[in-house]
């Protein structure tokens, strides 16, 4: 197999997901069944067996599902995720419901595994303050390690992940549920980990509170990656996971913003260019650009490692709040989010010169640049058929867009 990451598409993540929740439902409800069977009535015994296969199963599920689909196997994670700029908004629908369904494949396996009906109502109480109350500081604890991790040491995630779900087993009174689909599949399993159905609406809504409570405070704790703090402007430094950096480039950057685009024109599935640009040359471009049309250059370790940039759409007046944008990577640093944090920085860059639309085109081979413009909120507008020739073959074109906010009543008025 190639260690190759790539970008995945919309259906490719959902598989995650549901495969993702669906092995880990399966591994804790199976654990809790075997547990209870081998522990000869010892509770302790059970819940440590429980424990035990849940916080390895954690670890195996999120290195394995983390590079395609972000190994949420979680609503409220999700949920955070969305509304922080890391997930579009578009596609939380459609990972919840890969979660539930999954969840819930999870737990017909385990029942099946061990010669319980595929699914049946618990009858395992889990009610009152205490419990509820725990399940608000197990979520809140894992959003908290969540959060630390992703921003500051995100190679360490799935272990701290397991962790912290392994002691909040022991720790918290409700035993660390800690997930709406989670919980809403353990309710169908009269077993070990099974929770009943009228517990289920108190244990999400303590669920989603320890969430949002998590992520109120890591907004204000370590700044969400790509977001500016008030008053400081875009010229700052945007820091976001893996040790990247956003900035906005200056005339110092053109040799290197020079190689990776001539990377992308050697490459032939991403312009209709066919000869390199040298560093004058794009110093030339970045001055006649200036401010108005500012590129964002992307960097690791102290080197460019990619770069996005605009300019105008059409002439007309009408159209003064669109650009039209190109991102390019270089070869060695694609698939590690650097495309991404281009484009997003890119975006907030362009809608603070109070532009509304930036929009593309992108060759259909390009599947790479067409699944991270999907990531970051753009939507497909249709097809141009035979857009141009490249080394004598027509290319056809997709075109993307993606609305930028809000415009001044002054823009809009003189557009």
């Amino acid at each position: 197999m190639s260690s190759e990451h790539r970008e995945f598409t919309l259906a490719r993540r959902l598989a995650a997901e549901a495969t993702g929740s669906a092995l880990l439902v399966a591994a804790v409800v199976g654990s809790g069944i075997m547990g209870e069977r081998l522990a000869g009535g010892n509770v302790a015994v059970a819940l440590l067996a429980n424990t035990l296969a849940t916080g390895a199963a954690l670890v195996a599920l999120i290195l394995t599902f983390g590079p395609i689909s972000g190994a949420h196997f979680n609503p409220v994670v999700t949920l955070a995720d969305a509304s922080q700029g890391g997930l579009a908004w578009h596609d939380v629908t459609g990972y919840v419901v890969a979660q539930v369904m999954g969840a819930l494949a999870g737990v017909a396996v385990a029942n099946l595994m061990f010669g319980h009906p595929i699914l049946f109502a618990s009858s395992q109480a889990r009610s009152g303050t205490t419990q509820v109350f725990g399940e608000f500081v197990a979520t809140f604890g894992l959003l908290t390690v969540i959060w630390g991790c992703t921003r500051l040491r995100p190679a360490a995630v799935p272990f701290a992940v397991a962790a912290f779900i392994t002691s909040a087993y022991w720790f918290t009174a409700s035993t660390s549920f800690a997930n709406p689909a989670v919980t809403l599949a353990r309710s169908l399993s009269d077993t070990f980990a099974g929770i009943r159905p009228a517990d289920v609406p108190g244990f999400v809504m303590a669920q989603m509170v320890g969430a949002a409570t998590a992520t109120l405070l890591f907004r204000w704790l370590v700044p969400t990656p790509g977001r500016r703090d008030r008053g400081h402007g875009d010229a700052g430094v945007a820091t976001t996971s893996g040790g990247i950096t956003t900035r906005l480039a200056t005339a110092a950057d053109a040799p290197s913003i020079a190689v990776i685009y001539n990377e992308g024109i050697a490459d032939r599935i991403a312009t209709f260019e066919t000869l390199p640009r040298t560093a004058d040359q794009m110093a030339a471009l970045l001055h006649e650009k200036g401010d108005r049309y500012p590129t964002v250059v992307v960097e690791r370790d102290g080197r460019i490692v990619g770069w996005a940039g605009a300019g105008p759409y059409r002439d007309r007046a009408a159209y003064a709040g669109v650009s039209e944008h190109s991102v390019y990577v270089a070869r060695a640093a694609r698939s590690t989010g650097a495309g991404r944090a281009a484009l997003e920085a890119l975006c907030r860059a362009y809608a603070e010169r109070n532009f509304w639309k930036i929009v593309s085109r992108i060759f259909p081979e390009n599947m790479a640049s067409l699944a991270v413009h999907e990531r970051c909120g753009f939507r497909v507008v249709g097809v141009y058929r035979r857009h141009g020739k490249l080394e004598g073959e027509w290319r056809d074109c997709v075109i993307v867009e993606r609305l930028l906010g809000p415009v001044s009543p002054e823009t809009s008025a003189g557009a």
